[in-house]
């Protein structure tokens, strides 16, 4: 840190050099606090928000005889720029929960698989990205006008597509800022460019894991394109984009409208249905069902990859929910921290302690990933609006119900779900917009979706807030299963989306990649793929 000649900190030090060289005796404690020296007050309460924290005297007094609007204007560019590269560093954290799904997906199949199922998380980024450089992002964002955070994001406010429905308006889709172009070309609109572009990757990779070891490559990217390009930015523009579902609470006094803070809805639910859809119709993995329609267990390759592929997601996690503030000058950003870290931890202990006294006798390693995820999906939603005992609640239920869908999903429904996908995210995605819409205790959110007032949920006096969650959750489903049904059927024709069947017990790395995941490395092919009795 370059302190200037007037700083105290200089002025202190300064004395202390030129006492001690005098060799005159020193009180540090009288020079230190000489400046400073002040009545004891009493001790501050408690500030949730943040919005207490930080005072006047934390500006100097003086400013090198700078006129006050000269140091508002620069307070105020600092204040951006602290928003911005905030807004940044999440992004890259998030940007790096890639590799942590690419570990745990590829951990949880079968090594002949291993470059297959790998190669899908590496390619999901660069096409899906350029899919919302083109037309995602301006779908989903190009009508939200100004963001105050960010600078104003200018450009960011041509007119919505939208219909007229019981009066009111239904925006359903942006109209501005394809390709980035110059109208958008600033700072504030590629900050929030960046940042919304690793949310959309994190939702279009989630199918991965569910339509692993038998997805074709091909079929794969075309769905990576549809996904990313309209799929996603639609549902996204409705609720996070000022769409009709956010203005629920605006135009039908339904609490603050759909809120998601950070994506339970928008990114884990929407990856969840499309992840449900596709391995439905996909089909399961051969030698996974017997004649009876028992299931077999076909175990993953290498369970500590998958282990370090959870703690790199959870790593990445509090870019994900802290970075959704936008604006480093949020101090919720520590509630939120906070509330995302126990929710995970109480994810990981349920889903363990379930599974090693009432379902398998013993603690299940991936089992246990599957609960830290369930509880990080689960808290993403009210992560900014809930206190840290809630927090600790929804994640302990997450965990709970990831384990009871992973049985639910492949016993009952008979969708071969390698990885789990569709219990972590489809599922507590669920969760996590009621568990919003039950425990918001009205600490934050005050002008939400340009509502007055702080987010409560039905514990705390609003029951709208809990039937505006039910609506975008429906909206959800009816949304993005027909539109996840259209493209695996337009994939189909287009190319086929399921491998041969002799490539799949051969293993996908040679036939679709060209390459093995593992070289030098003898696999048992036989031992690897059950056969159906």
């Amino acid at each position: 840190m370059r302190l200037d000649r007037s700083h105290p900190i200089r002025r202190r030090l300064a004395l202390v050099l030129t006492t001690a060289a005098l060799g005159a005796p020193l009180a540090l404690s009288t020079v230190a606090l000489a400046d400073d020296a002040k009545p004891a007050a009493t001790a501050p309460a408690p500030d949730p928000t943040g919005a207490n924290t930080g005072v006047a005297s934390d500006v100097a007094a003086t400013d090198n005889g700078k006129k006050l609007d000269e140091v508002a204007k620069e307070l105020g560019h600092q204040k951006i720029s602290i928003n911005i590269v905030w807004t940044l560093v999440a992004a890259f954290l998030i940007m790096f929960m890639q590799a942590g799904f690419a570990m745990v997906e590829t951990g949880l199949t079968r090594a002949k698989n291993a470059s297959h199922t790998a190669a899908m998380n590496a390619f999901i980024y660069p096409i899906g990205m350029l899919a919302f450089w083109a037309c995602g992002f301006a779908f989903m964002f190009g009508s939200v006008g100004p963001v105050a955070a960010l600078g104003g994001t200018p450009g960011l406010a041509s007119p919505p597509l939208s219909f007229t429905l019981l009066g009111k308006p239904f925006e359903i889709l942006g109209t501005g800022g394809f390709f980035l172009g110059p109208k958008v070309y600033d700072v504030g609109v590629l900050t929030l460019f960046i940042f919304q572009m690793v949310f959309m990757d994190t939702a279009a990779t989630i199918p991965t894991g569910t339509m692993a070891e038998r997805w074709k490559f091909g079929a794969f990217a075309l769905y990576g394109v549809i996904a990313c390009a309209f799929i996603y930015p639609v549902y996204g523009m409705w609720v996070w984009g000022g769409g009709w579902l956010a203005d629920l609470g605006t135009n039908f006094g339904l609490g603050h409208g759909h809120v998601d803070f950070a994506g339970s809805s928008v990114v884990h639910l929407t990856g969840g249905v499309m992840a449900f859809v596709g391995g439905k119709m996909l089909g399961a993995r051969y030698g996974k069902y017997n004649r009876d329609g028992s299931a077999n267990v076909i175990p993953g390759h290498n369970i500590p990859m998958a282990v370090i592929g959870t703690f790199i997601l959870a790593f990445g996690w509090f870019g994900f929910n802290s970075g959704s503030t936008i604006a480093g000058t949020d101090l919720r950003i520590g509630v939120v921290a906070t509330n995302t870290m126990l929710a995970s931890g109480a994810g990981g202990l349920s889903a363990t302690l379930w599974m090693w006294f009432v379902r398998a006798g013993k603690p299940d390693t991936s089992m246990m990933c599957n609960g830290i995820l369930a509880g990080l999906v689960a808290i993403t939603a009210p992560c900014a609006f809930v206190t840290p005992s809630s927090g600790v609640l929804i994640g302990g239920i997450a965990g709970l119900l990831a384990v009871e869908a992973v049985y639910f999903v492949d016993r009952k429904l008979k969708i071969d779900d390698p990885v789990g996908a569709i219990a972590v995210h489809g599922v507590n995605g669920i969760w996590g917009i009621l568990a919003l819409g039950l425990f918001a205790d009205g600490t934050y959110g005050d002008g939400w979706n340009g509502v007055p007032g702080t987010v409560k949920g039905l514990f705390y006096g609003d029951s709208g807030q809990f039937f505006a969650g039910l609506i975008g959750l429906a909206a959800n489903l009816l949304y993005v299963a027909p539109m996840a049904m259209g493209t695996f059927w337009l994939t189909n024709k287009l190319v086929g989306n399921r491998v041969p069947v002799e490539d799949e017990i051969e293993g996908l790395d040679i036939p679709e990649m060209g390459a093995p995941g593992y070289v030098g490395v003898a696999m048992d092919k036989a031992s690897e793929t059950p056969i159906p009795n």
